[in-house]
């Protein structure tokens, strides 16, 4: 096998671990508060690393050399990534559902290829952006609706001008704002990418993927740890939280994780921004699954159709190429 193939193979096992742990989350968040599922899922993430690194020293490898450089890159994309990124993803999931939420995680590999233009060089022909550019729109087609985004501005125009100056309506606009799916699933988005940028870095000077991998949620676990609040009582929440809904965000944790350490390894051998465009196109899988598993995710429009024709005409003309 070349070692493009390689990397295609790899991102392929990250969507389909990513693809898991997004329907993952909108069952599992019903049963647990966000916060501690986010904490139980980060948790697992460090548990599940540390134990395929290990398993990897057994099989006979050696320890790897210190890599400082490397080490940050990696510290600092599972602060990016698996704490802001997430959280952000996370948030925009339980409000908007795994469908509409997914629709931001394909912009990913377009801010990654600037990204890693301005600060990495790496530098994609044009048909590879014009790949990109058609499975974004293609994603974009299958879950913005003009005609309802026109109907809500209007009617966020129309309020009184004697209310508009309130104290409580500016608190309630902003704390709408806060949670709209562009603001949630932009910073997201921002978010994953500069991380991707960091691990991509690391990885071409560092090929560790479970430990870059490991080293991620430990400092992501860490930021959370140090963030949230109520921790003396954690470990009663979590002794009276329903069994179904900790083993589920351990579920997803793996889920994530895994998929993780697949795209780490995968920018290893192929553009990082392509890496995230095949990783990440979780919307061709999310969307019909989740019409399956939640019967309230609207239907499977000609809109819908036409955008997932497009996404994978766009995928496949990037992967050709």
């Amino acid at each position: 096998m070349s070692p493009q193939s390689l990397g295609y193979l790899l991102s392929g096992c990250a969507l389909l671990s990513f693809t898991a742990a997004i329907l993952l989350t909108k069952k599992a968040s019903s049963l647990l508060p966000m916060g501690l599922g986010f904490l139980i899922a980060t948790a697992t993430n460090v548990l599940f690393a540390a134990l395929a690194f290990g398993a990897h020293l057994a099989a006979g490898h050696e320890m790897p050399q210190w890599n400082g450089t490397a080490i940050a890159c990696f510290a600092g994309a599972g602060v990016l990534s698996t704490y802001l990124g997430r959280w952000f993803f996370y948030e925009s999931v339980v409000l908007w559902g795994p469908a509409k939420a997914s629709i931001f995680q394909v912009s990913i590999p377009l801010f990654t290829a600037l990204v890693a233009w301005l600060a990495l060089g790496e530098v994609l022909p044009p048909s590879t952006f014009l790949g990109m550019a058609m499975a974004v729109a293609g994603l974009i087609l299958i879950s913005v609706n003009p005609m309802q985004a026109g109907a809500q501005a209007s009617s966020t125009t129309q309020a009184p001008a004697s209310q508009a100056d309130t104290g409580a309506q500016r608190a309630a606009l902003w704390a709408k704002w806060r949670s709209s799916i562009l603001v949630l699933g932009l910073g997201s988005a921002l978010a994953y990418s500069l991380g991707n940028v960091l691990r991509g870095a690391a990885i071409r000077d560092w090929n560790e993927p479970l430990l870059g991998g490991l080293l991620g949620a430990l400092s992501g676990l860490l930021l959370h740890f140090c963030f949230m609040p109520d921790k003396r009582q954690l470990l009663g929440q979590i002794r009276q939280a329903p069994q179904l809904g900790v083993w589920l965000f351990a579920l997803l944790g793996t889920c994530t994780i895994a998929g993780q350490i697949f795209s780490i390894a995968a920018m290893r051998y192929v553009p990082i921004s392509v890496t995230n465009l095949v990783s990440l196109c979780s919307p061709l899988l999310v969307i019909p699954l989740s019409r399956v598993l939640y019967k309230n995710e609207g239907k499977v429009t000609l809109d819908v159709v036409l955008g997932a024709v497009l996404t994978v005409a766009g995928v496949g003309w990037v992967l050709i190429r």
